[in-house]
């Protein structure tokens, strides 16, 4: 899996996929682009995304409990990082993708690697 946050900024593309009043403090705006399931959440004021797909066994993960900066699987607890997409515990083993983010007059964009 991929961390979209380590790209060079010239090599990112965004877009706006909703408005700041849509995700209150501690939600979650689940998404889909390109097929791709995305989370995005809203943590201490802050805006994070990753992909909604659990590396374990491919189920979702955006409806985990949130302790921290952590994201537990509701299937198998398996445990991300929701700023990087890292994984911090079994049964995963391989992180998942985490997107950047930024606020454009009051619409949330998420960043992508440009189609090719």
């Amino acid at each position: 899996m991929y961390n979209y946050k380590e790209l060079n900024a010239e090599k990112i593309e965004y877009i706006p996929v909703g408005s700041v009043e849509e995700l209150a403090e501690g939600g979650r705006l689940f998404i889909e682009i390109d097929a791709q399931p995305i989370v995005i959440m809203r943590i201490a004021g802050q805006y994070y995304a990753i992909a909604d797909v659990c590396s374990h066994d491919d189920g979702p993960v955006g409806e985990g409990a949130i302790e921290g900066f952590e994201i537990i699987c509701p299937r198998h607890g398996a445990r991300f990082d929701i700023r990087t997409g890292k994984v911090l515990a079994l049964p995963a083993f391989v992180d998942i993708p985490a997107y950047p983010i930024k606020i454009v007059e009051g619409q949330i964009e998420i960043g992508l690697p440009p189609a090719e």
